[in-house]
């Protein structure tokens, strides 16, 4: 049980302000919000902008290279700007940076004040206190509640931590450790919680969301979390939207549940990353051009409409210009509505870092290049065959446009942050309402709408 002292140092310093950065994917916004609910809770506030901050936590990514560089720069100009007496200020480094490099990192990065593991966020209230030399604070005890801060109608739910696949080109099991499923109740309590708080859509997320439950006692699933979930958030009128399905974890009692439960969206992620089946099991995965086909064949006769969503890979170790060539084809030939596109970033202790056959930069890129010229071609083509349609919004935000103010939202067949959005001219709606919506018009992955009048 967590310690409980007196919170007198934070209020005569009147409340001090943290900082929040986060770099990276989904799931670091899930952790960073946890760690602002923890931090809000003991008598923090939070800064809006660098200048007004008395400390900075910096979330941070390591799935790449570039991701980790990023996070690097990110910290160093922080820094930088506290040196230049912008405003004197710790500097907290979390997340997956830390998970991989922490060993060595005080000594590369002496401008952080403290490094914070992804495992070890629950203490987060702690190593604030000690990097701005409070000494009494109040830590909230693990359970007091749901521990989120979701502003809007749109949130994200970790379902599992970790993966148990070991890709050869991925990094993700050495830095965030094995699969670990999160227990139902714990999901759906968050659930019902934002819910009551005002959330219309749950996107439930994790490495591998399609094996959640193989490492609980008893017979649990994905789909019976889903028919539970969906019970938590019917009284509401809610969505249920769910990222990042292995192919391997496409049952049929999931199937049936995507198709027959009205509360989940009919939209599908499945990251395929090839379709070369020696590809594919060189990188350590399952999986054959045809077992690809018919799937999707599958998913599509099963439920109509279905919106499918995939990753594709160019330039791993050893592709040739005919496995390349394969995967072009095959993209092309499924008509995927949303295709992200990655060129093979050659990563420090993967097995995939360390094989022969290492693809020219130069031909990586181009083959790259070519996917994103054809998935942009396909995902435009699926964005505006919705013009027309009457559809459900969820209000996201508010932005400047050409003629002034516009909302931002998204339809049920665009998952947020990721798909695309559609534009609204401002109006009656509010940041967070779930409006009746005519399509107008489409530009890229953007569409354009009007509002049919009142909130649905």
């Amino acid at each position: 049980m967590a310690s409980r002292c007196s919170s007198s140092t934070i209020a005569s310093a009147g409340a001090p302000r943290v900082l929040f950065v986060t770099l990276g994917c989904a799931k670091n916004e899930v952790d960073t919000d946890r760690m602002r609910a923890r931090l809000l809770r003991a008598g923090f506030s939070a800064a809006e902008d660098a200048p007004d901050a008395d400390v900075a936590i910096v979330n941070t990514c390591s799935f790449l290279a570039s991701a980790t560089q990023e996070s690097v720069e990110v910290t160093l100009e922080l820094a930088e700007a506290s040196s230049e007496g912008v405003r004197s200020r710790p500097i907290v480094m979390c997340g997956c940076v830390p998970s991989r490099y922490g060993d060595d990192l005080p000594s590369e990065l002496p401008e952080v004040s403290a490094f914070v593991r992804a495992e070890d966020e629950d203490g987060i209230v702690g190593v604030v206190s000690s990097v701005l030399g409070l000494e009494d604070v109040i830590v909230a005890p693990q359970d007091e509640g749901v521990l989120r801060t979701v502003e809007g109608a749109s949130a994200f739910v970790k379902i599992s931590e970790g993966c148990d696949r070991f890709c050869t080109f991925c990094a993700i099991p050495y830095i965030r450790g094995r699969y670990r499923s999160r227990a139902a109740e714990d999901v759906v309590g968050e659930v019902r919680s934002l819910m009551e708080g005002g959330v219309r859509e749950v996107v439930l997320i994790g490495q591998d969301t399609g094996v959640w439950g193989r490492d609980l006692e008893g017979d649990q699933t994905l789909a019976g979390l889903l028919r539970r979930v969906a019970r938590a958030v019917r009284p509401y009128g809610g969505w249920i939207r769910v990222l990042y399905l292995q192919p391997e974890g496409m049952t049929d009692e999931l199937i049936a549940t995507i198709r027959d439960v009205d509360e989940v969206l009919p939209y599908i992620d499945i990251p395929i990353q090839h379709c070369s089946a020696r590809v594919l099991s060189s990188m350590g995965r399952s999986g054959s051009p045809e077992e690809l086909r018919a799937l999707f064949a599958r998913l599509r006769k099963e439920i109509p409409g279905m919106v499918l969503r995939t990753t594709g890979m160019a330039g791993f170790p050893g592709e040739t210009d005919e496995e390349a060539a394969e995967l072009y084809d095959f993209i092309q030939e499924e008509e995927f509505d949303y295709t992200s596109v990655f060129s093979y970033s050659q990563e420090e202790g993967t097995r995939a870092a360390a094989m022969g056959d290492q693809v020219d930069e130069g031909v990586k890129l181009e083959r790259t290049q070519r996917l994103v010229d054809l998935t942009e071609q396909l995902g435009f083509s699926a964005t505006s065959s919705h013009v027309g349609e009457r559809v459900r919004v969820i209000v996201d935000g508010v932005e400047e446009g050409a003629d002034g103010p516009e909302l931002i939202g998204h339809a049920w067949f665009q998952a947020p942050d990721s798909d695309g959005a559609v534009h609204l001219a401002a109006g009656e709606a509010a940041v967070g309402d779930v409006v009746e919506v005519d399509l107008v018009d489409s530009f890229c992955y953007e569409l354009i709408g009007e509002l049919a009048g009142g909130e649905a």
